[in-house]
């Protein structure tokens, strides 16, 4: 499979691994313990695309794979069409409780398969030009005369976003200025009505005159903008939008009005996606269990626990793919071999000497790295995935192919510095200065 991938894909998931983040793509590359996953949630992609809507809460201790999970999901909405916002909900940059900031957060993000974030202006520019050629195509009006265009334009824009114009009246007022400042080459007032529609602040008062609307938009009429997005989306060719809201239990860290309010958002949130108002949405939360189920976070709000309730008392390998709630189980020694083979392979294929890669670092070797790292972190082979993979690419396989005459069990010890480690891996670790491990 890794003999297919293009240099630039294989290139930026290396580097992504060099660096110690998780890629933002290419994952299925070196996806492990997934399988069970994929028919659910390309049933739930498809019932996205197909006008409904779909919910999950990832659950998992930290280095379970959560931002994995999320990253991997993200890929194979846009291979089915969808857009994709990856938002971290965080107490300074984006409370839950200010869905106005979420809103921003949301379309900052925004990506397509063809699109890098913001894709916000992308998407409106591609749903224009359609409901123009709709217009067009319609053979009622000449597209020689601009003027009768841009009514026509308008009269199905209106109808397009009829049921969003019910509620928040200012989101079709700014497409339509929009449309108007583009078709008269107004760029800094487009910009200005982009950056509107996407939530932002301080926007100047010529765009905001134009376009007819008034202030920011507020915490009430975020969710309506999501409404409007998913319209425009739909329209445009992307018949879904999945939005992850990643590490959702920062709420539990604070003031304790602060937090009800958030877990209240997000009550209010999938209350309004069983009603039925966001078809097209498919909504991701990622937490810890202590976020699920201690009395810091869902619990503390029943209606919320209730729905996210789900029972987890069995042995994992029987849980549900379908239920509210994922459980991500983390890894194991075999399964961060498995890992690591994968990776290695996927390295070799853009080697200098993938032969020497291949035969250097063959399978026992990454067994024995694998359990080093672990070693190195107590024991806790959860959290040891992110740190062993960035050893593997940068300490053992880079140096492989660079010096003909390296050999890792001969010229390497591994070194694991506080440094470069998180704080859960640093607590893991079984002493607070360097770990020094010879390998076999």
């Amino acid at each position: 499979m890794t003999a297919s991938v293009s240099a630039v894909r294989r290139r930026e998931v290396i580097d992504a691994l060099r660096r110690g983040t998780v890629p933002h793509s290419g994952l299925d590359l070196f996806a492990v313990g997934l399988d069970r996953f994929t028919r659910a949630m390309d049933d739930d992609i498809a019932t996205a695309a197909g006008g409904g809507a779909a919910f999950h809460a990832i659950r998992g201790d930290y280095g379970s794979g959560k931002t994995f999970f999320a990253r991997w999901l993200a890929e194979r909405a846009k291979r089915a069409g969808l857009a994709v916002t990856e938002i971290q909900i965080s107490e300074t940059e984006t409370p839950l409780h200010r869905l106005e900031t979420v809103y921003r957060r949301l379309t900052e993000r925004l990506t397509t398969a063809t699109h890098q974030p913001s894709a916000l202006r992308a998407v409106v520019d591609s749903w224009i030009y359609t409901l123009e050629e709709e217009t067009l195509e319609a053979g009622e009006v000449d597209e020689t005369d601009q003027e009768a265009l841009a009514e026509a334009v308008d009269v199905l824009m209106e109808q397009r976003l009829a049921g969003v114009a019910r509620s928040t009246p200012a989101f079709s007022a700014a497409l339509r200025g929009y449309r108007r400042a583009r078709a008269a080459g107004d760029a800094a007032n487009s910009e200005g009505i982009i950056a509107w529609l996407g939530g932002q602040k301080s926007v100047a008062a010529s765009a905001r005159r134009l376009a007819g609307v008034r202030g920011d938009l507020d915490h009430f009429g975020a969710l309506g903008f999501l409404q409007g997005l998913l319209t425009v989306l739909r329209d445009c060719g992307h018949p879904g939008l999945l939005v992850v809201l990643d590490e959702i239990e920062t709420l539990q860290r604070v003031r304790g009005d602060v937090r009800e309010k958030g877990l209240n958002a997000l009550r209010q949130l999938l209350d309004e996606i069983d009603a039925g108002r966001f078809p097209g949405l498919f909504l991701v939360i990622t937490g810890t269990p202590a976020f699920f189920d201690g009395q810091q976070g869902v619990q503390r709000l029943p209606p919320l626990a209730q729905r996210l309730a789900t029972d987890l008392s069995t042995d994992p390998r029987f849980d549900s793919p379908k239920a509210v709630q994922l459980r991500l189980t983390g890894f194991d020694l075999a399964k961060l071999g498995e890992l690591g083979r994968a990776v290695r392979d996927l390295y070799a294929g853009a080697a200098r000497h993938p032969d020497r890669i291949k035969s250097v670092v063959d399978d026992a070797y990454i067994a024995q790295l694998a359990t080093a790292v672990t070693g190195g972190l107590g024991g806790k082979v959860g959290i040891a995935p992110r740190l062993f993979l960035r050893k593997l690419v940068q300490d053992v396989l880079d140096r492989v192919d660079e010096f003909g005459d390296f050999d890792p069990r001969v010229d390497y010890a591994l070194t694991v510095n506080a440094t470069e480690m998180t704080d859960v891996e640093r607590n893991a670790a079984t002493r607070a200065e360097d770990v020094d491990l010879d390998l076999p």
